[in-house]
């Protein structure tokens, strides 16, 4: 039986791309490799010693790092302060740009964005914001919208829907205050009346007295 003719494609034949791979960096395997004794890493210092290249973020090498030279606002009752608490930012960001992509009158509901992945999903909190032009009627069903997407939509001759519980910028909690202690009762009122007091010290006397003369009759 006569062999096929090659077809000039074969297993052994096949090969990466020229460039697409480079052997791997061989160090420590003595001084004639070029990478051998430090490997690379050269004599002493910070960067010689081991977990050097693993360092965390924001670290400076020693010196007070910038986010704690900064000042800030403590706690979670204020919007300023730090991005902790009630007042984190808990919404998904879609723009109004990014609606023009849907027909003329189409009812744009959460389940809509998460399908065209605008939005990961319905879990988290979606505010349109006014960045980019829409020219089509859309009615927007979200749970926040800025001022500027409000006027762009509308503008369009479409309609905006707040859904959720999320409707409006909360206001700030007003600032704690200190309770008074409340007025303690005079002493006066404490005390027993005393012609209470009079009336019972009289008759504990006058039993005293009659059980003093009955003893001395006996």
């Amino acid at each position: 039986m006569a062999d096929k003719a090659p077809t000039g494609l074969n297993l052994h034949d096949l090969a990466p791309a020229p460039g697409s791979h480079r052997d791997r960096k061989r160090v420590g395997r003595g001084p004639g490799s070029g990478t051998g004794k430090t490997s690379g890493r050269g004599q002493k210092g910070q960067k010689s010693r081991s977990g050097s290249h693993r360092l965390r973020m924001g670290f400076e090498g020693g010196q007070m790092p910038l986010y704690m030279r900064v000042g800030k606002l403590r706690g979670s009752n204020h919007r300023k302060s730090m991005p902790m608490g009630p007042f984190r930012t808990r919404t998904t960001p879609v723009n109004v740009g990014a609606l023009e992509r849907f027909d003329a009158g189409t009812e744009v509901t959460l389940e809509l964005l998460t399908n065209a992945r605008l939005v990961r999903g319905t879990g988290t909190p979606v505010k349109v914001l006014g960045d980019g032009e829409l020219t089509k009627k859309l009615t927007v069903h979200a749970h926040r919208f800025s001022k500027r997407a409000v006027e762009v939509i509308e503008a369009a001759g479409g309609t905006v829907v707040r859904i959720g519980p999320v409707t409006e910028e909360e206001p700030a909690p007003p600032p704690r205050t200190r309770r008074k202690p409340a007025a303690s009762a005079p002493d006066e009122a404490a005390e027993p009346e005393p012609a209470a007091e009079d009336e019972a010290g009289d008759t504990a006397t006058d039993t005293d007295e009659d059980a003093t003369d009955d003893a001395s009759e006996e």
